[in-house]
């Protein structure tokens, strides 16, 4: 009989809200290098995640005794599968890497322009992993953040 380890790394985030890249805490872009772009970046209550043209980081605060902070990086070149569900008004990214360990990034709150935001996003990770190039168009609709409806997108995810 053989077992195969599951450990997730980290617990659910649930992003509530997407952030001003501009008004970013240091902290967090000192882990942008320089060869990448901010693409949008997600905030809970506590913690932050960070979608760039590289990679992903996510900041999970926590405190118990006192503040503590863990820091995730993960490059897109790791990331061998993922899927997005959509929710009436949430969605989940679930990403799975190359070393078997899932993550699983929860949206809530989220309105149509929020929905359209992921998909977008999630076509861009697509594109990455997979080894095309970035729609540029895409990757400055996510930079931009000028997510609308007048391109004839879709309002239902």
């Amino acid at each position: 009989m053989a077992y195969i380890k599951y450990k997730e790394i980290t617990k659910y985030f649930y992003f509530s809200h997407v952030l001003d890249k501009k008004k970013l805490p240091k902290y967090v872009k000192d882990y942008v290098f320089d060869d990448e772009k901010i693409l949008t970046a997600y905030k809970t209550r506590t913690d932050h995640g960070i979608f760039t043209t590289k990679k992903i980081v996510l900041f999970d605060n926590y405190s118990l005794f006192g503040v503590k902070k863990q820091i995730y990086a993960i490059p897109y070149s790791e990331i061998s599968t993922c899927s997005v569900i959509f929710h009436p008004r949430s969605a989940e990214l679930s990403l799975f890497l190359e070393c078997g360990y899932p993550v699983r990034l929860k949206f809530i709150k989220m309105g149509d322009e929020d929905k359209l935001r992921l998909r977008i996003l999630y076509s861009t990770i697509l594109q990455i992993i997979s080894g095309q190039e970035i729609d540029a168009k895409e990757e400055n609709i996510l930079i931009e953040d000028k997510i609308s409806f007048e391109s004839g997108e879709q309002k239902n995810g």
